[in-house]
C-alpha cells in the first residue's frame, strides 16, 4: 500500500507540476496579448478632439504621408522605406504601417509615433497605459542631427504638437 500511495504521490506532483505550465504558458500568451497595438490617430479623437483637431489642423506631421507621395517619383524603393520611419506610424515595429494599402489609419505620423502604439489606453483610458510626458530624446528618432542636416529644416522640438 505504501507503494501505491507514492506511486499516486508522483503522480499527483506531476500533475500539478503540468497544470501549472500550462498556466505559465497561458499566462505568456496574455501577457502577449496585452501588448498595445497601432490604432491610428482617430482613434485618440473621441477622448482628446481638441488636441486632435489641433494636430490635424496645424501639425505637418498629420499630413506627411504627403511629403513621400511629392518626393517618391527620383527615389528608389528603399529609399522611400527609408522614409517611412520617419513620416508613417510605427514602420518596421510590431503591428505598424505596411502599405497605404493594408494600413491607411498608420500612413502619417500620428499621435503614437510619439506616445506609443495606443490600443490598451484607448481602451482602459488610463494615462499609465501610454507615454504621457515626452522628453527630447523621444524626438530624436526623427528629428536628430543628420536628418536636420540633410532636409534643411528646424525641428520645431519643444512647440507641441498640439
Amino acid at each position: 500500500m505504501d507503494k501505491f500511495k507514492l506511486m499516486l504521490s508522483v503522480i499527483a506532483l506531476f500533475t500539478l507540476f503540468f497544470l501549472f505550465s500550462l498556466c505559465g504558458l497561458k499566462t505568456e500568451k496574455a501577457r502577449c496579448a496585452d501588448q498595445p497595438k497601432y490604432v491610428g490617430s482617430e482613434g485618440c479623437k473621441e477622448c482628446h478632439a481638441d488636441e486632435y483637431r489641433t494636430f490635424k489642423q496645424f501639425n505637418k506631421k498629420a499630413h506627411s504621408f504627403q511629403s513621400i507621395t511629392r518626393l517618391k517619383k527620383g527615389l528608389e524603393e528603399a529609399e522611400v522605406k527609408k522614409c517611412f520611419e520617419c513620416h508613417t506610424t510605427g514602420y518596421g515595429k510590431e503591428g505598424g504601417f505596411r502599405s497605404e494599402q493594408e494600413t491607411p489609419q498608420l500612413q502619417d505620423a500620428g499621435c503614437e509615433v510619439c506616445h506609443g502604439p495606443g490600443s490598451i489606453h484607448a481602451e482602459t483610458g488610463d494615462p499609465k497605459d501610454i507615454k504621457g510626458k515626452l522628453t527630447a530624446k523621444d524626438c530624436e528618432a526623427c528629428h536628430n542631427a543628420e536628418r536636420v542636416n540633410s532636409f534643411k529644416y528646424k525641428p520645431l522640438v519643444y512647440g507641441g504638437a498640439h
